[in-house]
């Protein structure tokens, strides 16, 4: 979906590179991932990476469009959810756009931000945004330092709980097999039990 969208580009070295729009859907600038890189391509603007419904009612904001991204695969695109990232800055681009959305007073804006220090001042900064703006606040603090490692640790404990389901079908196959080669069991009187002989 944000590929079609035109909101993700496969950039050099295995990087993403996620668009920033204005309230037009101009693109404004490029946030770049990679393995050993993280940034904004020079020449643009950050404004925010968006991911989901303009017309919804909860803007889940965080500082990085693969935390968004992560959140939104976490949440299963939670329907009436807007997905969103400063790109890791908050200037008065992003704050006026941030102010624009939460305009409603039926909006929830949602502070989830990293679980560090720098994430807990994104996260007072997007409280006092929904006072002024006079809408709804929580904050959504990831339980891994941010939503991308969250959604790893995650996908591994899935994959760890899948290969112990395997082990235990593949046992409790060879026991039922070996079960089913066993002969008859005898009865005091030394009559086979179930067998066509016994009584």
């Amino acid at each position: 979906m944000a590929i079609k969208c035109d909101l993700l580009r496969e950039g050099p070295y295995g990087s993403m590179w996620a668009a920033h729009r204005d309230h037009a859907g101009v693109v404004t600038g490029w946030e770049a991932r990679g393995p050993q890189y993280r940034g904004f391509a020079s020449g643009g603007t950050k404004v925010l990476f968006c991911l989901g419904s303009g017309t919804a009612f909860r803007l889940a904001v965080t500082e990085a469009a693969i935390d968004a991204l992560s959140l939104a695969a976490i949440e299963g695109l939670r329907e009436g959810t807007l997905y969103l990232s400063t790109g890791g800055g908050w200037s008065p681009t992003t704050k006026g756009a941030l102010r624009e959305l939460a305009c409603r007073t039926d909006i929830q804006l949602v502070a989830a931000t990293d679980a560090n220090s720098q994430g807990d001042m994104f996260a007072e900064r997007l409280r006092s945004l929904a006072n002024d703006a006079g809408c709804d606040w929580m904050r959504l603090r990831p339980p891994e330092e941010d939503w991308n490692e969250t959604l790893k640790v995650r996908k591994k404990e899935l994959g760890k709980r899948r290969k112990e389901e395997e082990a235990c079908r593949m046992r409790a196959a060879r026991v039922k097999e070996g079960f089913a080669r066993l002969k008859p069991a005898l009865d005091p009187a030394g009559r086979d039990v179930g067998g066509s002989e016994g009584s």
